[in-house]
């Protein structure tokens, strides 16, 4: 029986994955992720986003697409190769910024009405996980969008499920029951499968 990390992939682990192939999972490749990238972005509500977040960013598929859509975009990863791909993608972007930082250890200290966290809240603990949430909250406007899309099937090696994150801002709406705070609003949700692939997106309002 295969026990679930306690603590969260270190940023070695990515270091590693990367290091073995330029793109690990697929994501300028698959189709799969293509359409996923889409639906993402059909889902947000509006046309233009001041500022916005990336958690995440890989090499920077999903960041290109953002871009077309802020004003400004900054977009973080712990994995240096990853981000070299990623900027070297959005080049020509130039309100696109990236920086190498590992959430929730460090967090930009600016404000933001648009977070997007999209196959990355797996890689945390279940601690870090609601640290994370804490700092999003934070720094999320009012009114501001949360976009979260995660893999929904389970994977042993990661400390947590892709329904775990979304169910722990979930938490937030009110949906928890009494005490779990009202600080987010459900504006809708989708569960999406292909094959043996599946996904569930979220996106939050903050009150």
């Amino acid at each position: 029986m295969t026990t679930r990390p306690a603590e969260s992939l270190p940023p070695s682990f990515f270091d590693r994955i990367y290091a073995e192939a330029p793109d690990p999972w697929s994501f300028a490749t698959s189709a799969y992720e293509h359409d996923k990238y889409a639906i993402t972005i059909a889902e947000l509500p509006r046309e233009r986003y001041r500022s916005a977040l990336e958690i995440g960013c890989s090499i920077g598929v999903l960041t290109a697409q953002l871009a077309a859509r802020c004003d400004a975009l900054l977009s973080v990863d712990v994995a240096e190769r990853a981000l070299d791909q990623a900027r070297e993608r959005c080049a020509h972007r130039q309100h696109v910024r990236f920086k190498r930082l590992q959430v929730p250890e460090a967090f930009p200290d600016e404000r933001f009405d648009l977070v997007v966290v999209s196959e990355v809240g797996y890689y945390w603990s279940h601690d870090d996980l609601l640290r994370s949430r804490d700092l999003i909250l934070d720094r999320l406007d009012p009114g501001g969008h949360l976009m979260l899309a995660h893999f929904t099937v389970e994977v042993e090696e990661y400390p947590i499920s892709g329904d775990e994150v979304h169910e722990a801002f979930s938490e937030l709406t009110g949906a928890g029951g009494p005490g779990a705070g009202e600080a987010l609003r459900h504006v809708r949700g989708r569960r999406e499968r292909r094959g043996a692939f599946a996904y569930r997106l979220d996106l939050f309002e903050r009150r």
